[in-house]
């Protein structure tokens, strides 16, 4: 059996794999995992619909320009949230792992495991990529936070309501 051929014939399976995992860095994975509505869920689904894509420009040996809009797709979103640069592009090389891991419970795939030095590469290349994303979300972010400073309106956006600040102050006690 060939690699592509194996690759192609394993996708739900793999891509499933790939999905919960990645999902699975999230606190809400529950939801991110159940919800299928891109309004109530656009973090889910658009990490699902880039998984998918990326994975079958990967067995279509597509060029790393093809990468580009699924790889945004995902890493933008994991760029404005908490995650460190190595935990936003951490799924890109997870796949790695769960291909092994499906090939590997497998007979008629297992044989192939040795020949997915290539792809592998590819993956890294593909996680290269995901970094390089990455850093221009950053930098985006960081540029709208400097003209907000600039403009003053994270005097707006940063102050809060002014009935929370009265919330937020020490009570003083009345007299009775």
């Amino acid at each position: 059996m060939k690699l592509q051929k194996a690759l192609e014939g394993h996708k739900k399976e793999i891509v499933s794999l790939w999905l919960e995992r990645t999902l699975n860095s999230y606190k809400s994975s529950g939801f991110f995992k159940k919800e299928n509505d891109s309004f109530a869920n656009p973090v889910g689904v658009n990490i699902k619909e880039a998984l998918n894509t990326i994975f079958d420009l990967l067995i279509t040996n597509a060029e790393q320009l093809d990468y580009i809009e699924a790889l945004d797709q995902i890493i933008r979103i994991r760029a404005v949230q908490t995650f460190t640069p190595a935990q936003a592009v951490a799924p890109l090389l997870e796949l790695k792992w769960v291909i092994k891991q499906v090939f590997s419970a497998k007979k008629d795939t297992e044989p192939l495991l040795r020949e997915l030095d290539d792809l592998d590469c590819d993956i890294d290349r593909l996680a290269l990529m995901g970094f390089n994303v990455y850093t221009e979300c950053r930098e985006q972010v960081y540029r709208g936070r400097i003209k907000e400073i600039k403009s003053g309106s994270y005097v707006l956006t940063d102050a809060g309501c002014p009935s929370k600040l009265l919330q937020d102050r020490p009570r003083v006690l009345k007299n009775n």
